[in-house]
């Protein structure tokens, strides 16, 4: 019985054997992939946990006209994030955050070009396209913190809700919202878009220190000098990944 020995340049030799890249992915590459799949079990977790606790409360039977806030069910998206800045008073469901959405993913098409341009090691279209993604996601931070800045000042006028003190219902009137209790539900719903929506934002803010760290070595041609652009489309899988979890957030958060 013999055996035949193959070399690592040996097209016979499996790829499972070592010596090679699966797939003919960089090292870089994998462990970029390895770390999303961890953050994609994360995400899932808090959104599922979303899920259950907000099954667990009494949804509002009537009609939509007719809904107002109180921590007996749980409330309508529509009608807590409703506001515009610049058009105090104004009744827009959900546009402002659909605007949000819409600059994340032009962010992300952006960040498509930039890798494509580093494919041709075109250097001054990785930095426009490069700079054009850090805007975006400076943008989307911009956004949000006005729109975190709402949801905890409230509405005017508030929302008189019935506590449970020593045994003995008072009322109260709410403005805006905390981890502890807010205006517009039950506490639960402001626990969850507080750890939400600011887990995702501080990815965000994440991936623009990283996205501008490239922008910064495209300038300076660090990877003109390695010969290839390799780092862009490893940072580009995060910003990805970042971008799509927002959907699943905006469609679990905002729009069920």
């Amino acid at each position: 019985m013999s055996t035949t020995a193959h070399t690592i340049d040996d097209p016979k030799r499996s790829i499972w054997d070592g010596g090679q890249s699966p797939l003919k992915a960089s090292y870089g590459k994998l462990m970029m992939w390895f770390f999303l799949l961890s953050d994609a079990f994360t995400f899932s977790a808090l959104l599922i946990t979303y899920g259950l606790v907000r099954s667990a409360h009494p949804a509002y039977e009537g009609a939509a006209d007719a809904f107002s806030f109180s921590n007996n069910y749980w409330p309508i998206p529509e009608k807590v994030f409703e506001a515009v800045p610049f058009l105090h008073g104004i009744s827009l469901p959900l546009v402002f955050v659909g605007i949000m959405t819409f600059i994340l993913i032009m962010s992300s098409v952006t960040m498509v070009l930039a890798v494509e341009a580093g494919h041709r090691m075109d250097r001054k279209n990785v930095e426009k396209w490069m700079l054009w993604t850090v805007i975006g996601g400076l943008t989307f931070l911009g956004c949000q913190a006005w729109e975190w800045s709402h949801f905890i000042h409230g509405t005017d006028g508030g929302t008189v809700m019935k506590f449970l003190v020593n045994g003995e219902w008072i009322e109260k009137t709410i403005f805006g919202a905390n981890l502890s209790v807010n205006q517009y539900g039950p506490s639960d719903f402001a626990a969850f878009f507080f750890f939400i929506t600011g887990f995702h934002g501080t990815h965000v803010f994440s991936g623009v220190v990283l996205n501008f760290i490239i922008y910064y070595n495209t300038i300076t041609g660090v990877y003109d000098k390695r010969g290839h652009y390799e780092m862009v489309e490893k940072v580009g899988l995060y910003w990805h990944f970042v971008d799509l979890v927002w959907v699943f957030v905006f469609t679990f958060f905002y729009l069920v």
